[in-house]
């Protein structure tokens, strides 16, 4: 083949060919890299719409089953999101007065904490009178030739109002951008198919978007309604057992599931706490975070399992590496999405040959082989 080709042209073209993986590479790494500084930079922009996404996504099997009813997609997507509207505007101001109660009652709480374990604070608070001492020998040393300066931070409710019209513009456009993508329908999916040339590739790519969009929809959807059925278990029984603000419990159990692990821990902590200052026993006290706990384990050890099957299973490791980026990334809002966002790069990742090692290390288990055919991604 190369036979009338000079042997140092021969040479030249094989360290191209060489030279083409490790460029196409340092690209990648580049492009990842300008990815998430993006994302990081303009997540006042990025944060909505990618929520929007995943809302419009939770809510596709909705608004599918109401056209096949005869109701447009335009008036359903702005009926549910209206709804959805209302339940978040309904539940923020319901929760005001607990939230704002619970705050106020903070210093009561951990004074009550700290006196009903007051049998472990001995070594605890010789450890902190010795760190106190060398913090004050530090400071005499070095305060006759230091010049201290103070940066006066803004105050509790300016940050706190700045706070919540951020999170309210952010609402807004997430629910503004989620009725537009119900209600174009299938435009996306038309503008993917347009751009294949052969009627075979266009098949093939109709099939995998279909695909993709279906589990994705149906795990969010599911996912979110196993959520409410542990906040209602959980408000339910706290407000059995006597537990003060049962209803903000509730709420709070179920939208931290939305973190595996550490959304679970955090609730479990919030109980304990205010549990352990509202009942007289110690025994008593261990019933109501004993109770969330046990809630839980069935969600995550018996519910989800068999309502989401085990295809969908994630990777622990890659799911704590998420949150704990995405938390980064983003705060609170980022720790929420890490895992559907992990859920729907499995999914895209188990479609495309060249891809299906990474969606194989996000699983919990050894992947399937497939068993129709996929796209390879050229």
């Amino acid at each position: 083949m190369n036979a009338g080709k000079p042997i140092e042209l021969v040479v030249a073209e094989k360290a191209d060919d060489q030279k083409w993986p490790s460029l196409r590479g340092l690209a990648l790494g580049i492009f990842v890299i300008l990815l998430f500084a993006s994302l990081y930079f303009a997540r006042e922009f990025f944060m909505p719409v990618i929520l929007a996404f995943l809302f419009a996504l939770t809510l596709t099997p909705i608004v599918r089953f109401l056209r096949k009813r005869g109701i447009p997609s335009p008036i359903s997507a702005t009926l549910l999101v209206f709804v959805t509207a209302s339940g978040i505007a309904i539940t923020g101001y319901t929760l005001s007065g607990p939230v704002t109660d619970l705050v106020n009652e903070a210093p009561r709480i951990g004074y009550e904490i700290r006196e009903k374990l007051s049998e472990l604070r001995g070594p605890i608070d010789r450890l902190l009178r010795i760190s106190r001492d060398i913090d004050e020998a530090t400071d005499n040393v070095t305060a006759a030739d230091t010049q201290r300066v103070v940066v006066q931070q803004p105050g509790i409710v300016s940050r706190a109002a700045g706070n919540l019209l951020s999170a309210g513009t952010t609402i807004a456009i997430t629910l503004v951008l989620t009725v537009f993508l119900l209600a174009s329908g299938t435009l996306f999916y038309e503008k993917i198919i347009q751009s294949f040339s052969t009627l075979s590739d266009k098949k093939r790519a109709l099939r995998i978007v279909y695909d993709v969009e279906k589990e994705i929809s149906r795990y969010l959807l599911t996912v979110a309604i196993i959520n409410a059925g542990l906040g209602i278990a959980v408000g339910l029984g706290l407000w059995a057992i006597g537990m003060p603000m049962p209803f903000m419990w509730g709420v709070a159990a179920g939208l931290l599931n939305f973190l595996p692990y550490i959304g679970a821990a955090i609730a479990l902590i919030g109980v304990a706490a205010v549990s352990l200052v509202t009942f007289d026993t110690i025994a008593m006290a261990l019933i109501p975070p004993a109770y969330v706990l046990l809630c839980n384990i069935i969600e995550g050890q018996v519910v989800t399992p068999i309502t989401v099957g085990r295809r969908l299973e994630l990777n622990a490791v890659a799911v704590f590496i998420a949150v704990a980026f995405w938390s980064w990334l983003w705060g609170f809002a980022g720790a929420l999405i890490a895992v559907p966002i992990l859920v729907i790069v499995k999914v895209f990742c188990d479609h495309f040959d060249e891809l299906r090692s990474i969606g194989n290390f996000l699983a919990a288990h050894q992947a399937v082989e497939p068993t129709e055919p996929v796209m390879e991604s050229s």
